[in-house]
């Protein structure tokens, strides 16, 4: 097959021709319809995930055709369309017994702890238990950001942050999951707050339903002071979807008296720790939350949300590219995290 591979974190990625991967007994090969450009790739390729070894091929959102299922599969068959949470869960641990299986004591995560799917094909473990059938309706490039950006947004946002109509919610980084978080607490009935520096990105967050949007380049500190007077007081929810010490700290000064913050963003740990804001968190009893994808079984409401028209993650693809590009592409996202979602096709070639 062919595959994005890299051989030193931080170095170029190419395009190479490796070893078709084979099933275990309970996973299953699929042939990459698509798959998202996601900034925690990067982070992957900068060498911030201890479970990363080397050389490895990234990738972790995507969507496609089951090409070969393991012995002990019962659910799936060859041809299936499907999608996976980029958190693939064991199935038989005490969080997954309890239905967490989004923190799985044994995860495995397609493109971290083996290799993704920068490829014409990828491995994925425990398919009766990960495995999202994608409708016929929906293309292979809408549903790949399925697998994480829209569901991490989706839990974040209704499941983490229990939103309500009406609401307040804070969204600061208007990237692929802020966007996502946007077009979802909309859906939901809420009032958005969109932060970013991009004025495009920010364009964009109009367009999905943000009733307000703040520039956030002229807060270098963190634009809390905006979105609480735009709020009349701040907002009931906030999510750092970025990932970044002064996203962290300005999504909770944000909030209102016993409103909610969301961590959504990864935190590297060359940025040092956020400085969070903890008078004022026991002052006006706020909640601190991570959120960490969603499991297949949470997806039934979102997919019905998506195959109703209420959701729209198709328009959040912005662009579409070839696995030759791509390795620009992930070493492009060390600058300014982009609006939209780019999206791998392996199919195509230059």
């Amino acid at each position: 097959m062919r595959a994005v591979v890299f051989e030193e974190f931080g170095r170029e990625a190419h395009v190479r021709d490796l070893p078709d991967p084979s099933p275990s007994a309970g996973g299953v090969v699929v042939r990459v319809g698509a798959t998202g450009l996601c900034r925690s790739d990067w982070h992957g390729w900068m060498g911030h995930d201890p479970d990363i070894v080397l050389p490895h091929v990234p990738g972790h959102e995507l969507a496609g055709v089951v090409e070969a299922v393991g012995s002990g599969v019962r659910n799936w068959r060859p041809g299936d369309r499907v999608t996976v949470p980029f958190v693939c869960a064991c199935g038989r641990c005490a969080a997954c017994a309890s239905g967490a299986q989004q923190v799985c004591e044994r995860q495995t995560q397609p493109g971290f702890t083996h290799w993704g799917s920068f490829a014409e094909y990828v491995a994925l473990e425990e398919a009766d238990a990960n495995l999202v059938a994608v409708p016929d309706g929906l293309s292979f490039g809408t549903a790949a950001g399925l697998g994480c950006r829209f569901a991490t947004a989706f839990r974040a946002v209704a499941g983490q942050g229990r939103v309500a109509p009406g609401e307040w919610v804070a969204v600061h980084g208007c990237g692929g999951v802020g966007l996502s978080a946007v077009m979802i607490a909309v859906a939901s009935g809420a009032r958005v707050v969109a932060v970013d520096v991009s004025p495009h990105a920010l364009e964009l967050a109009r367009a999905f339903g943000a009733a307000m949007c703040v520039d956030a380049s002229a807060y270098p500190a963190g634009a809390d002071e905006a979105v609480r007077e735009l709020t009349g007081g701040g907002a009931h929810l906030s999510l750092d979807a970025l990932g970044s010490p002064v996203t962290c700290a300005a999504s909770v000064r944000s909030l209102r008296r016993q409103g909610r913050h969301v961590q959504v963003g990864l935190l590297p740990p060359a940025a040092g720790d956020p400085v969070v804001p903890m008078a004022r968190v026991i002052g006006l009893e706020l909640e601190i939350l991570g959120s960490h994808g969603m499991a297949a079984h949470d997806y039934p409401p979102m997919m019905d949300m998506v195959r109703a028209g209420t959701l729209r993650p198709d328009l959040l693809v912005t662009s579409s590219i070839t696995l030759d590009a791509a390795p620009a592409a992930l070493a492009a996202m060390g600058g300014a995290p982009g609006a939209g979602v780019t999206i791998i096709e392996p199919a195509r070639r230059t």
